[in-house]
């Protein structure tokens, strides 16, 4: 079935301005144009924009999802079942979240006590359950079963001073480093304050710091999919720079 761009942006619930965007920066291109100058869109436009809205609802930037959609590797069929298990994630979040604000609801009427540790365990064990998924098998592979288990501890054990220092030095982090890739230098003040930031965030999971376990992450960071992903939301290639950056930081840039 073929759609005109008016009814594909009804059908998606999207608007026709969108549309055109997409279009205009390469994201989705339609099948053609008809005779009259509109654009016409088939069944492969209409898969590649759920796809593109699947990608916008877990917070890729357009660009990231440009590249994503149109490597030569791209299989839908595997993009849609790791969608699916961000999804069920999302939901757990969701879910452990609704459990929290009942609780203080209850809390708040009087009906049952709760402690000011037991109003952020929820998020504690959001942090570790998202620490697995994303560095679980690397941990386990590169530093053992153990230093995983302290990690996870040392989530649980934080004050809601230190959850509050965390979160907010994740989003440091991620902001410091999108301006520092302005410079187009690793060895920039603005990269070294990103490549600093970094280390502070990690203190409050590893139970002791130390240069080459940094550089070691930094480096799987670039060599694994999801975590190349993951910073390259903040711009294209911000893995690879946040790499350089910290190899500068740590003295071990050759």
């Amino acid at each position: 079935m073929e759609y005109t761009i008016q009814k594909l942006a009804r059908l998606a619930g999207v608007t026709t301005r969108t549309l055109r965007y997409y279009d205009k920066i390469g994201l989705l291109k339609p099948a053609r144009i008809n005779s009259s100058g509109y654009r016409i869109y088939g069944q492969n436009e209409v898969n590649l924009l759920q796809q593109i809205m699947f990608y916008r609802e877990l917070g890729l930037q357009l660009e990231t999802i440009k590249e994503i959609i149109h490597d030569p590797s791209f299989n839908r069929k595997n993009a849609l079942k790791e969608h699916l298990q961000q999804l069920i994630a999302k939901r757990k979040q969701i879910d452990l979240l609704i459990e929290i604000v009942k609780k203080t609801i209850k809390h708040e009427e009087g009906r049952i006590q709760m402690s000011d540790q037991e109003k952020f365990e929820g998020f504690k064990k959001r942090l570790v359950e998202e620490n697995e998924k994303k560095y679980g098998d690397e941990v386990r592979e590169r530093w053992g079963e153990e230093a995983l288990k302290a990690s996870n501890q040392k989530v649980l054990n934080m004050s809601q001073e230190d959850y509050e220092k965390v979160t907010k030095l994740a989003e440091d982090v991620n902001q410091t480093l999108a301006k520092a890739m302005e410079t187009g230098d690793p060895a920039s003040e603005i990269a070294q304050r990103a490549a600093d930031l970094h280390k502070q965030w990690l203190t409050f999971y590893w139970k002791e710091y130390s240069k080459k376990a940094h550089v070691g992450l930094a480096q799987m960071y670039v060599d694994d999919e999801r975590f190349k992903a993951y910073y390259d939301k903040v711009k294209p290639g911000a893995a690879e720079f946040l790499r350089d950056a910290i190899l500068v930081y740590t003295g071990q840039k050759q």
